[in-house]
């Protein structure tokens, strides 16, 4: 029989999560959600009719259960569905900060309790997906067939989730409005849309090869362009990242 999914959360990252198998097909037996925005679940049925809207003890009693919420609320959440929940059930929460052993604990002591950060990038199942696996985790290998479906997944120890969370999960952030402000430049100054986001898609992919795969040292890559426009401005970029990553992490860490 095929395994029924429960989402506890409607928003951004199950949307991200149905389209990823959407677009490999994968079917499992039923989809259940659930949100107290009724407007979130309104609009994430529209786009896939094929789950179930329903209340939170229903979505908490399936086979698979993902937690999809932001960390403030889930302990309370879990409160409230701690005698629903099977024993033989697969929890696997997509949130900082609230540990495998706390979530565990708050279920009368599941055994299968999983932790994954998500990445925005699994919606064209291309995300990079670092998860743990509680001790006494059952049926692994399908969850990990399952996850694999959004992309590069692995296993990792629970302490790197939270820095997982701050340089990869959040990463596209970063630099998605630089390269925007990029685009933009590139039309002003001559090219069309279309060139534009051409020459900036291909030079970054090149980069990062370039950078990563190439045998050379940083100071070797850096060397290879002789005019830096904006090297003046570099020190108070990386204070930039040092400072607010920093800050961010302390506040995510369990």
């Amino acid at each position: 029989m095929e395994k029924t999914i429960g989402f506890i959360g409607g928003g951004r990252i199950t949307r991200i999560f149905l389209q990823a198998f959407g677009n490999k097909r994968y079917k499992p037996g039923k989809v259940f959600v659930t949100d107290v925005n009724e407007a979130a679940t309104t609009s994430l049925l529209e786009q896939f009719p094929f789950i179930e809207i329903s209340d939170l003890q229903t979505v908490a009693s399936q086979d698979i259960v993902f937690i999809a919420l932001h960390p403030p609320v889930i302990m309370e959440t879990l409160e409230k569905i701690k005698d629903v929940v099977k024993p033989v059930a697969c929890m696997i929460s997509l949130a900082p900060k609230i540990t495998i052993e706390k979530i565990s604990a708050k279920l009368n002591g599941l055994k299968s309790v999983a932790r994954l950060i998500p990445n925005a990038t699994s919606v064209i199942n291309k995300g990079y997906n670092p998860v743990c696996f509680s001790t006494g985790f059952s049926n692994k290998d399908e969850i990990m067939g399952m996850l694999s479906l959004l992309g590069k997944t692995f296993s990792t120890e629970e302490p790197k989730l939270e820095p997982y969370a701050i340089i990869s999960a959040m990463l596209p952030t970063y630099f998605w409005f630089q390269w925007q402000e990029l685009l933009q430049v590139g039309v002003k100054i001559g090219l069309n849309e279309k060139e534009s986001k051409e020459a900036v898609a291909e030079t970054l992919i090149a980069s990062i090869a370039l950078m990563f795969d190439s045998g050379l040292t940083y100071e070797e890559v850096v060397d290879l362009i002789p005019v830096k426009p904006i090297s003046a401005s570099e020190p108070q970029i990386k204070e930039i990242y040092s400072v607010t990553l920093n800050t961010l992490f302390e506040k995510i860490k369990p």
